[in-house]
């Protein structure tokens, strides 16, 4: 089934990283979430809050082939039914930047937040972003995270933001990728990677 991610882009000149055609498959299934929850939770919720903290750029270059889609960000602002706020984080300013530019370009009506930091480090300013929900004003969040390896994302984030209001989360996890292929490394007793990952040290013995 086709969806608004099947449309390419055009070059823009602002930063676009590469990723292998399996991402066309990761961005079709997002957009089909989003617009899922977007459109299952208006009526439901009296505020929607999307929360992405890998936003990247919101472009990629499909490698090989030199067609570029839109990402994570963009197809979030894309859903037939908007999400009341959006909160977009990403460690490296550039992304942030270009993500800044091409939201104000396709989408001029919306006001999304920008979060620039580790969003491990960040998260307090993440939630900050987030309405406190009130008597009058219920508040449901959909958290998306898309870590390029497990050392890139903590439990405590997880715990942090879904302390503080109702929240679904949807992560990707890179285990095939980062995961399986550093094994070794990440199994050793001085490396806390693992341990940071789930939030639990009693892992290994298990």
């Amino acid at each position: 089934m086709a969806t608004r991610t099947d449309k390419g882009v055009t070059e823009d000149g602002l930063p676009t990283p590469i990723v292998g055609l399996w991402a066309l498959q990761k961005y079709r299934l997002l957009d089909l979430y989003d617009t899922l929850f977007s459109t299952g939770m208006k009526h439901l919720w009296g505020c929607r809050v999307y929360v992405d903290l890998f936003s990247g750029p919101g472009h990629a270059r499909i490698r090989g082939s030199g067609r570029i889609v839109e990402t994570s960000p963009i197809i979030a602002m894309r859903v037939p039914d908007l999400f009341d706020r959006y909160v977009f984080c990403d460690r490296d300013p550039k992304n942030i930047a270009a993500l800044c530019d091409r939201a104000k370009r396709k989408f001029p009506d919306i006001e999304p937040t920008f979060v620039v930091g580790d969003c491990n480090e960040v998260v307090a300013e993440i939630v900050k972003q987030i309405p406190k929900p009130s008597r009058g004003q219920s508040v449901l969040s959909f958290c998306f995270a898309d870590p390029f390896g497990i050392d890139d994302l903590k439990f405590r984030t997880i715990e942090t933001l879904s302390s503080r209001s109702r929240m679904d989360f949807l992560v990707l996890l890179a285990l095939a990728m980062d995961a399986n292929r550093f094994q070794s490394l990440y199994a050793k007793e001085t490396s806390p990677v693992i341990d940071e990952f789930l939030g639990d040290r009693s892992w290994r013995p298990r």
